[in-house]
């Protein structure tokens, strides 16, 4: 089976399945389609499914000519139906691991889609897992069900983990040129997943298991969630201080070694940062340690949406207004700059707190054209001089390149910064994170 899958990977004759269709799997699936595969891209979400194959991109990284150029040379479909696993060799499974209310880990998702994978699992296919989770899944959740099949891994069947590593938004890395770690459940799982991905990847790391892989992605986010948990309390020590936090980070940043520098923010936002360290810290306390660093950090991320909503507190103050009854413009309610991604996305705790606090919420954000919260529907302003000047406070919380910020200090009334998109220009009504 190994020498039958190595041969169909060089021969790209191998048939590929990517189940999960999102920022994750639909890139990926295009990646392995471009590189020559025959690719079948699973969702169940049919109305995902139906637009992907009309060629119709819903993912601002993917284009929509791109998409209908491998349809139209069949090397790319999509469907609902897990039988077509009946037909395949390789499956990437990257559906979501999003957090439970309690912070637990949600891998509902993947229990699921494992036991589909199960019903079709035949002899000669290789299965990875993308989706992050916390160390020990791919052995303890995934391998049992599989075996229970009665096929041996690393024998009939081949298991390895590969976690994904995209970055919406990023103009100079995709899956293609992103490097990717992969390790399996053995040795010849490892070498397959390796061989497998290194068709369509340019550069492929192997690691001695999948545990590894998976505890290597936890690390790549505590790593910043952590600095970034670190750099958002030096902020507030900053403003105690009535220091620049902005000016001491350039100024620390000028040593050629030894420092890295991170920055303040409304809060973490996306799919990664906010939620991955969550598993590692869940995981740790089911061995009866607590991981200290990454929670502290996590407090302190947490409550920067409630620091941002004091700051304007403070910038209504100056003059003499409360919330009840003023109007604030929050510009920017993506988690980050030019997407239209608001998963965790801080700007939703601070409208949030800024509604129950009875302030008017007014936001632009031409990614975002509505938002759903507190029961209520919510739509993007369009923003004009009359906007910025009505407003008691403008906020920015997320810097979008094509906000226009001279004109912007120059037409609003009071401005609270959060991404120091005002340096530069600011002037006496620009109140700094």
């Amino acid at each position: 089976m190994h020498h039958q899958l190595q041969e169909k990977i060089s021969t790209r004759s191998l048939r590929v399945a990517v189940i999960g269709l999102g920022y994750v799997g639909l890139p990926l699936a295009i990646t392995f389609a471009e590189a020559g595969f025959q690719v079948e891209g699973i969702d169940v979400d049919k109305q995902k499914v139906d637009q992907a194959n009309r060629g119709e991109s819903y993912i601002p990284d993917i284009s929509s000519s791109t998409l209908q150029a491998l349809i139209q040379k069949n090397r790319l479909h999509f469907s609902s139906d897990y039988a077509v696993l009946d037909e395949i060799d390789a499956i990437s499974i990257c559906v979501p691991t999003p957090l439970r209310k309690t912070r637990d880990p949600d891998i509902s998702y993947i229990v699921s889609v494992t036991h589909e994978v199960q019903s079709h699992l035949h002899a000669g296919q290789l299965i990875v897992l993308e989706s992050t989770t916390y160390p020990g899944t791919t052995n303890e959740v995934l391998l049992p069900v599989l075996q229970s099949t009665g096929l041996k891994v690393g024998v009939d069947f081949f298991l390895a983990f590969s976690p994904e590593r995209i970055d919406p938004g990023n103009p100079d890395f995709g899956t293609q040129n992103t490097p990717k770690i992969v390790g399996g459940i053995t040795q010849t799982c490892t070498e397959l997943a390796h061989a497998f991905y290194e068709a369509a990847i340019k550069k492929v790391i192997p690691l001695s298991s999948a545990r590894v892989a998976e505890m290597a992605k936890l690390l790549e986010n505590t790593f910043r969630a952590v600095n970034i948990g670190l750099v958002n309390e030096i902020a507030i020590i900053c403003d105690k201080l009535g220091i620049n936090v902005w000016e001491v980070i350039e100024a620390a940043a000028t040593k050629p070694f030894g420092f890295m520098p991170f920055f303040p923010g409304p809060g973490l936002g996306g799919h990664c940062i906010p939620v991955d360290p969550h598993y590692l810290s869940w995981k740790l306390k089911t061995l009866d340690y607590t991981a200290r660093f990454i929670e502290l950090a996590a407090e302190i991320n947490s409550s920067m949406p409630h620091y941002v909503v004091d700051k304007i507190g403070q910038a209504l103050n100056e003059q003499r207004r409360c919330f009840n009854g003023a109007t604030i413009l929050v510009l920017g309610v993506a988690y980050k700059r030019n997407v239209g991604d608001v998963r965790e996305s801080p700007s939703l705790d601070i409208i949030q707190e800024l509604i129950e606090r009875k302030a008017v919420v007014l936001y632009n954000d031409e990614y975002v054209s509505s938002l759903q919260l507190l029961g209520r529907t919510l739509y993007s302003q369009t923003l004009s001089s009359g906007l910025l000047q009505a407003a008691d406070c403008t906020v920015i919380v997320t810097d979008h390149s094509y906000y226009d910020i001279p004109w912007i200090i120059r037409e609003a009334r009071s401005i609270v910064d959060t991404r120091n998109s005002t340096q530069g220009y600011r002037d006496e009504k620009v109140l700094l994170l």
